[in-house]
């Protein structure tokens, strides 16, 4: 019997953050500080608006793009916020979350062959969904000591003639780390020199902590190079309901609609309901929440001090990662011991590129109470484990 499997899929590795989990759902009572889901619930509102659709019996398929109410909430969105202005009729689609955007948005932009730029850390799909696309990711190792940003200079370095995407993760996954508008403006002259186009994932937009989020379409000359991707997971507690959106050049979103059209057909039609009414009405509950984890990232910044930690502060995302060089053991060996010691999970740095290496990924989408003990914990075990190194 033939082998059924494709070689490509085969050789692709599993995500590093799920095999380490399949570990943590064997455990009991385990503080698990490792998933990007907010612990918050959908807002009520929100909540009502998909139940209201279902008993109105808003049950059918919408155009393949989404709902036109919904896309134009969209653009409103990004004027408001952006002050970027988008057709809703051609320049939006509706995604099954921000997760289906990237991978179509990859596979409509590259030929096998192409050259994608993936700054790492980063979230772990852009690979895998670029080796798919029949592209070559390229990973551009990002440096604590920039804070995580990407630099013209790492850019410049990385581009070959046969570069045509990069992807900007920012604020990122699983840094915590923002760009600046003076870092846009200035990666954004060598993408125009080189001519490549941009994917900026935009999913953390509105959870950064010191200045407004800045958008790379804001910079003159990127609009049109480049595709926005932002969802309702993050910023309204969402993530369930599966929905995400691109925006950008007529002729890219008409080619991601083409693949979303055999693929996926639609995004959930109650899910795009509940979504029109998050736009319209819930800047108040995405402000209750960044408050709240600003407070628990200020936090997680007090306790890495506390126990000598090293850590730079991350004004974005819900993230912090914090630096475990000091103990000589990888970022692998570190999270397991400490699973296994103190029953608090984190992520290797390592599962979101080899520039994570060193580092753990610790989401603070989780409970203030559930954070102090975690802290508490692993006080405790940094202090072990530098009784061991005397």
């Amino acid at each position: 019997m033939r082998n059924p499997l494709s070689k490509t899929v085969v050789n692709i590795k599993p995500s590093g953050i799920r095999k380490f989990f399949d570990i943590v759902s064997e455990m009991e009572d385990v503080i698990s500080l490792g998933v990007g889901e907010p612990d918050f619930d959908t807002p009520w509102h929100v909540r009502k608006e998909g139940m209201d659709s279902l008993e109105k019996g808003r049950t059918f398929y919408t155009s393949n793009s989404g709902l036109m109410e919904l896309r134009q909430e969209i653009c409103n969105y990004l004027k408001r916020k952006q002050n970027v202005e988008y057709n809703p009729r051609k320049q939006v689609i509706i995604t099954v979350g921000g997760s289906e955007a990237i991978d179509i948005g990859i596979r409509a932009m590259c030929d096998p062959g192409d050259e994608v730029l993936i700054p790492q850390p980063s979230y772990v799909s852009y690979e895998p969904c670029a080796i798919l696309a029949g592209a070559k990711p390229v990973a551009i190792n990002l440096k604590a000591e920039n804070e995580f940003r990407l630099t013209a200079a790492e850019l410049e370095e990385h581009i070959t003639d046969k570069t045509k995407v990069l992807i900007l993760p920012f604020p990122n996954n699983p840094t915590g780390a923002i760009m600046e508008r003076k870092d846009l403006e200035a990666i954004a002259e060598v993408i125009i020199k080189h001519d490549l186009f941009v994917m900026s994932d935009e999913i953390y937009a509105e959870l950064t902590y010191k200045d407004k989020h800045v958008s790379i379409v804001e910079i003159p000359g990127m609009y049109e190079r480049t595709v926005l991707i932002n969802g309702f997971s993050k910023a309204y507690a969402m993530t369930g309901w599966r929905l995400g959106y691109a925006c950008g050049p007529q002729e890219i979103i008409e080619q991601m609609t083409k693949i979303h059209q055999f693929a996926i057909m639609c995004a959930p039609t109650t899910s795009q309901y509940a979504a029109v009414k998050a736009l319209r009405d819930g800047d108040d509950d995405i402000a209750e929440m960044r408050t709240a984890y600003n407070q628990r990232r200020r936090f997680l910044m007090h306790a890495f001090k506390e126990m000598g930690l090293e850590c730079f502060e991350p004004y974005g995302a819900f993230y912090v990662f914090p630096c475990i060089k000091e103990f000589g053991i990888t970022s692998d060996e570190f999270a397991t011991r400490f699973l296994e010691a103190e029953k608090v999970a984190v992520v290797p740095g390592n599962a979101f590129g080899d520039s994570g290496e060193g580092f753990l990924r610790i989401s603070y989408a989780y409970s203030l109470e559930n954070l102090k003990i975690a802290m508490e914990r692993m006080k405790r075990f940094v202090e072990k484990l530098r009784e061991e190194m005397k």
